[in-house]
């Protein structure tokens, strides 16, 4: 089948011949030979006709370059469907079932029912090689007609689109397949005379461009409807490949062709509205007979979906650029070594921190074994395959070794990585330099060596401390009870009083620093116990009352209705910091009221947390020392001016307690309007259903104490006065024993009911004593003698030690007279009877009084003997004598009222552990100029 030469590829009548030229021109274009030639010898396209039952009948040079196959093995033999994708074809045949409303087969008749209906068909699908690879392809279907319209075949016109659909090829009989072509919408046929005029504008070049073919046909060339500036910059490229000059213009779009050359490119076409579309132009040279060009084929495709897909593909292609960019910045700036390897260990990526780490480029350990690197192969081998089953790795610890021998101790973790399909691909792994950290580590745990050997000396140093400050306390506070029941003129019982409340705050002050250091040292354990809250607080109250009276301030306590009275928890500690709080509110207020509140705590997450509320019209304090008030040693007002004393540690230890209780602590204040300080604790509720009720315990004071025989183990002697004052009235014969070996003899010769036992003596300690006397016990089968350990020791574990060495009791010095009778009552047996004096308590005490200033002048020449004993001693370097008597010294001067004795005695006993004797020999000449001026004094 032939187009006739009175009729177009559209099917209209031509258009009036320009010249008896033009005219012979187009009818020389239509012949059918010269087309077909130009089709059917094109490699651009896949033709492939077949007969109405689908067996190829034509396989053109397209075809066979496209698919592999030559004409003779397909023609005649297989259809198009059998180098079709057939799961495609099962889709296909599905998709237009559906469409269709009629049940289609998949195979040949999926491919052309579209077709055979006369419906326009263009469509993509899978073409398989005869090598079996695949290759997209986009296929336009027409279906090949006889003169009754009968159908005789279809032809499939296929471009290969996994190169941007290099071309559009046609095949078929030489009348059907110009109808197929000419009449195809879906590809722009342009046929140009050999000077470049258009002579055929088929309807697929009207729908892509906008004109009319009477609007182009011998009055343009297709450069007319091209992009200009490409046009000069394909005439220059050309012109630069081909070696000869092209003009930019349509000699430019058919050069290549015009040589025989095979030409498919991509330019831009220009619509006749303006608008542009990226088109793919295959252009065929048309020759006659004798070979000699009569025009041009240029056949097109609407190239904008795919150059959109290429686009996309670029963008997508240079965003993976960045991300691997970014993902090989972040590996390259991470402070680790960093590498990967496959499943068999073999590195295939490391970054600069591992090439600084071996000593070796990129390049040389790619490939490389992982284990190699390290100096221990098999451990860093085994480390990957931990990985591998275990799925992970953490601080797993390999030396690493570098080409230059050093060696680095590192840290990996590492993990399996995958591929999309959840495919092993390998082992990531990150290697951190923990040399820096390992020297770090053992520096610090020499720091925390260091740090606790200064933890025990401090422990030491606040145990030595307390007992050398608690030794003069208690003679201190002792006379001062003692002076207080003798009679005294008024001045004299004020001084007194004075007397009494200044040691009473020194020993609050040494408790408060013990306190302290406890919290810091983790030592202060929290009792938990079932408790009252308003009978705890109303003994608080009731402590705080007369100080608040005596200033005239309104003192309140009020319990939420919500809250729960039986609790469990530590009351003593509620109590010390109920007590600070309160006991600073009376303290910073002149007039007005202090009040506590204690209510639910709704800001916790405990529902029985419980705060506490202590609020004063005092004095405030400013915004700025807010932050500090907790700190130690601070109080608000830090001027050498200020109005109100106090160490500055009550508040410290607070938050301190109420922090270890698990609560917390803060303050609000208005300057010269008040202070409101407040503390949330969690308590548990006591849930037990039996109570104990309350009960005052019964005062037996008045009851005759019953007569016992008593060993003091004391050396000290004005701690023996001091204990023998407060007995002095008492039914108690006491025997004193200057050292440890002393009380044992003493011990195992007489029965005594109880034992008073110092822990620090010479010779032998209390507790070596303890031990002692506890074994000869079990030796004769006596029953355990109660044993009260006395000592200046106040920290945690002091009480314990004395009971594993068998002592009953512990008293902590200074000792309060009504303390040691309550523990004598507490722990003795039943002695024999002795008869009690019958003087009245007042001649008692006055009779002790008396005894200890006439003591004094013999014990200051006692004290001038130890002078004259330490001065022998420096001269042949007798460290241990000095240190005896310096401890001696230390221990006696404060208890006679002279605490300068007490000073020089602890700085002797230290310069001679010293063994400083040049320090020794002045603090002993110091001792003898005080000597001196105390008896002139006296």
């Amino acid at each position: 089948m032939t187009i006739s030469p009175t009729e177009t590829a559209s099917g209209n009548p031509p258009p009036p011949a320009s010249s008896s030229v033009a005219g012979q021109t187009e009818e020389s274009i239509v012949k059918a030979d010269a087309l077909q030639s130009a089709i059917f010898n094109s490699a651009n396209f896949s033709s492939i006709a077949t007969d109405a039952k689908g067996v190829i009948q034509i396989f053109n040079v397209g075809a066979e370059r496209m698919l592999g196959y030559t004409a003779t093995e397909v023609m005649n033999t297989i259809t198009p469907a059998d180098i079709s994708d057939p799961q495609e074809l099962i889709a296909r045949a599905q998709a237009l079932s559906t469409e269709l409303e009629t049940s289609i087969t998949p195979g040949f008749e999926a491919l052309v029912f579209k077709a055979s209906r006369g419906i326009e068909d263009i469509y993509e699908l899978t073409y398989i090689r005869k090598d079996g690879t695949r290759f997209p392809a986009l296929v336009s279907v027409t279906a090949l007609r006889d003169a009754q319209d009968a159908i005789i075949g279809y032809l499939l016109i296929g471009t290969d689109n996994t190169a941007r659909k290099e071309a559009e090829e046609a095949l078929l009989q030489a009348g059907a397949l110009q109808n197929a072509i000419f009449n195809s919408a879906n590809f722009s046929s342009i046929a140009t005379d050999a000077k470049g005029v258009i002579q055929i504008f088929n309807v697929g070049a009207e729908r892509m461009l906008g004109y009319t073919a009477a609007e182009v046909m011998n009055k343009i060339t297709p450069a007319d409807i091209s992009d200009p500036q490409e046009l000069i910059a394909r005439a220059e490229e050309l012109s630069v490949e081909l070696g000869t000059k092209i003009t930019p213009g349509f000699e430019a779009l058919v050069f290549k062709a015009s040589r025989g050359i095979e030409d498919i490119y991509e330019l831009t076409y220009i619509r006749k509205d303006g608008t542009r579309f990226p088109a793919l132009v295959s252009v065929t040279a048309l020759r006659d007979a004798q070979d000699a060009i009569i025009g041009y084929l240029l056949i097109g495709t609407d190239n904008t979906a795919r150059k959109q897909v290429e686009e996309e593909q670029k963008q997508s292609d240079q965003r993976l650029r960045d991300q691997q960019f970014y993902t090989r910045s972040l590996i390259e700036s991470n402070i680790d070594a960093l590498m990967t390897t496959d499943p068999a260990g073999i590195i295939t990526d490391v970054n600069k921190q591992m090439e600084a780490l071996t000593g070796s480029t990129r390049d040389e350990l790619i490939g490389a074994p992982f284990k190699d690197c390290f100096t221990d192969p098999n451990r860093a081998e085994a480390g990957i395959k931990r990985v591998l089953n275990e799925k992970s790795l953490t601080d797993y610890e390999l030396t690493a070794r570098a080409r230059d021998g050093k060696q680095t101790v590192v840290s990996y973790n590492a993990t399996t990585f995958y591929d999309r399909n959840r495919t092993l691909q390998g082992v990531f792994a990150a290697a951190r330099d923990v040399t820096e950290s390992k020297r770090v580590e053992q520096e610090l745990q020499q720091a925390r060596a260091v740090a606790e050997s200064a933890s025990r000396t401090k422990s030491d140093f606040l145990a030595s401390m307390s007992h050398e400050i608690r030794t003069p306390m208690n003679a201190i506070m002792g006379i001062a009870d003692l002076l207080a029941k003798t009679s005294l003129s008024p001045e004299q019982d004020k001084y007194v009083q004075i007397f009494r409340r200044s040691g009473d705050n020194l020993l609050n002050l040494i408790n408060d620093i013990l306190d302290l250091s406890k919290v810091e040292a983790s030592q202060l354990d929290l009792e938990r116990t079932g408790f009252s809250l308003s009978d705890h607080l109303e003994k608080v109250i009731e402590m705080v009352a007369p100080r608040a009276h005596e200033k005239n301030l309104t003192l309140a306590c009020e319990i939420a209705p919500n809250v729960s009275n039986y609790l469990v928890g530590d009351p003593t500690r509620l109590r010390q910091v109920l007590l600070n709080l309160l006991g600073n509110a009376i303290k910073f207020t002149e007039t007005g009221n202090v009040a506590l509140q204690v209510e639910l705590d709704e800001d916790s997450s405990v529902p029985t947390a419980l705060r506490f509320t202590v609020t004063d019209t005092g004095i405030g304090i400013a915004d700025e020392k807010l932050a500090s008030v907790f700190e130690r040693f601070t109080q608000a007002d830090s001027s050498t001016t200020r109005r109100f004393g106090g160490s500055g540690l009550g508040l410290t230890i607070s938050k301190r307690l109420v922090e270890l209780m698990g609560g917390r602590i803060w303050v609000s204040s208005t300057v010269d309007q008040g202070s409101a300080f407040a503390f949330a604790v969690p308590f548990e509720i006591w849930a037990t259903p039996n109570r104990p009720v309350s009960t005052p315990i019964s005062d037996d004071s008045e009851a005759p104490l019953q007569p016992l025989r008593i060993l003091m183990a004391e050396d000290s002697p004005d701690n023996c006065t001091i204990a023998l004052a407060y007995l002095e009235d008492t039914p108690y014969q006491v025997d004193v024993a200057e050292t440890g070996l002393i009380a044992c003899e003493m011990f195992k010769a007489h029965r005594y009911d109880l034992v008073l036992m110092d822990r620090q003596m010479p010779a032998m300690d209390g507790l070596a004593a303890t031990r002692t006397l506890r074994a000869w016990e079990l030796a004769n089968g006596r029953p355990p003698t109660p044993i009260i350990a006395l000592t200046a020791s106040a920290l945690k574990g002091d009480r314990e030690t004395c009971l594993a060495a068998g002592c009953t009791a512990y008293l902590s010095k200074p000792i309060k007279q009504e303390v040691l009778l309550q523990a004598i009552k507490d722990y003795s047996a039943a002695g024999p009877q002795l008869s009690q004096s019958d003087a009245s308590v007042d001649a008692r005490v006055a009779r002790s009084t008396q005894r200890l200033a006439e003591q004094a002048p013999a014990y200051l020449e006692h004290c001038r003997s130890n002078v004259v004993a330490m001065s022998e001693a420096l001269d042949r370097a007798d460290f241990e004598t000095i240190t005896i008597l310096g401890h001696n010294l230390r221990g006696s001067g404060g208890g006679f009222g002279f605490q300068t004795i007490t000073d020089l005695g602890a700085d002797i006993e230290q310069a001679s552990e010293d063994a400083d004797p040049d320090r020794a020999r002045t603090l002993v000449s110091e001792l003898s100029s005080y000597l001196d001026s105390v008896t002139l004094a006296t």
